[in-house]
């Protein structure tokens, strides 16, 4: 997987979900090793984060244009009966078949990448915020969770600008997925300050302060470590007026910096840009990113179950060993007895109970056991 600057969603993949590498080419006569297959890259958008489907394991997490992730290799190509020639069989009935190429289910999951998030409870005016300092145009309607999805938008100042995104309303619970909450709260680990756009037409805004902060800290507690600007929106109304010197008073004492601003009308929006501004140069950079790259370590156990009457052999290297035998030669079968032998499995299998006639699956092979 490559980052692709030009990408900026996941939609792509809603209408293919299955990729594949070229295939390799068939060894020849003379010792010629048959000609590989070509790569696949698939393009994913700046911030793509790449895990196991069904472990959900994080694999991979693409930043920067460039960055590329091996998700997958191909298979090792079998050997050639030259390969098992010896001083006493100089054309040996014995070669392999190439070995399968790896095989997963991904998830793929995108966090957007922006210099500044706001964040705050439903209907604090984000998407208006957003609007007033931006090209952006949200759709915005005065009731909780009017915005579904995250909005960007350039800031542009006299001498600098940024990328401000405005994150969907948090509700208590969002830590646990209530509401919208995983969906939108993955997007803030990208941000690198805060605007916390407090709802000056709320009855109690400090508690909707502490609220946000708390589902913040147990997401994942370096958002709450994250610089944070906390304002208090709708300064335009009655209500917002008459709680914003106790509010101030109140943050003060907890040495907490709060701004108060009405982006409908844009009193005080200026300043509060200038003050995010400074804060991102504030801020330390990020650490320098090492490479990217994907190395998954053999698996070399296994494991036996009773499947059909009869017995499942799974793990990687013995599903390889069966897959890379020609079962046209008798060589490769006596090989292929060797190999499971040196393995464990004909040892597990007897301890298991395995009669002779009985059905042993391994990969996509049914195999008669017998002495």
């Amino acid at each position: 997987m490559v980052v692709d600057p030009h990408q900026n969603s996941l939609i792509n993949f809603r209408k293919r979900h299955h990729f594949k590498a070229g295939r390799g080419g068939h060894g020849k006569g003379k010792n010629q090793q048959g000609k590989a297959g070509e790569d696949l890259e698939i393009g994913v958008p700046p911030g793509t984060v790449v895990r196991d489907a069904e472990t959900k394991e994080h694999l991979a997490d693409l930043i920067e244009e460039g960055e590329r992730a091996l998700v997958a290799r191909g298979g090792r190509g079998g050997r050639g009966n030259a390969a098992f020639t010896t001083s006493t069989k100089q054309a040996p009935r014995l070669a392999e078949r190439g070995e399968p190429g790896e095989e997963w289910w991904l998830l793929l999951e995108l966090k957007l990448i922006a210099d500044v998030g706001i964040i705050g409870c439903p209907n604090a005016g984000k998407s208006t915020l957003l609007s007033a300092c931006t090209a952006a145009r949200p759709k915005i309607a005065d009731y909780p969770f009017t915005t579904l999805a995250p909005n960007l938008g350039i800031v542009d100042l006299e001498d600098r600008s940024f990328v401000l995104v405005d994150i969907p309303g948090l509700i208590e619970g969002a830590h646990q997925g209530k509401g919208l909450g995983h969906d939108f709260l993955r997007h803030i680990e990208r941000t690198k300050v805060l605007i916390h756009l407090l709802d000056g037409a709320s009855k109690e805004p400090l508690k909707d302060y502490e609220d946000i902060n708390i589902e913040l800290a147990l997401f994942n507690p370096a958002l709450a470590r994250k610089p944070q600007l906390t304002v208090l929106n709708k300064l335009d109304l009655p209500q917002a007026q008459k709680v914003w010197p106790t509010l101030r008073r109140e943050m003060r004492r907890r040495g907490v910096e709060i701004l108060a601003i009405s982006a409908l009308t844009g009193q005080g929006v200026s300043e509060l840009l200038h003050r995010a501004a400074q804060l991102l140069e504030e801020t330390p950079p990020e650490p320098k990113r090492e490479e990217v790259a994907i190395f998954r370590l053999p698996d070399e156990g296994f494991t036996i179950d009773h499947e059909n009457k009869g017995f499942r052999v799974r793990g990687k290297r013995v599903e390889r060993a069966v897959a890379m035998t020609d079962w046209r030669y008798r060589e490769a079968i006596e090989k292929l007895h060797r190999e499971l032998e040196a393995m464990g499995v004909t040892q597990a299998l007897e301890e298991a109970g395995v009669q002779p006639g009985d059905t042993v699956y391994i990969g996509d092979m049914e195999l008669e056991w017998w002495e």
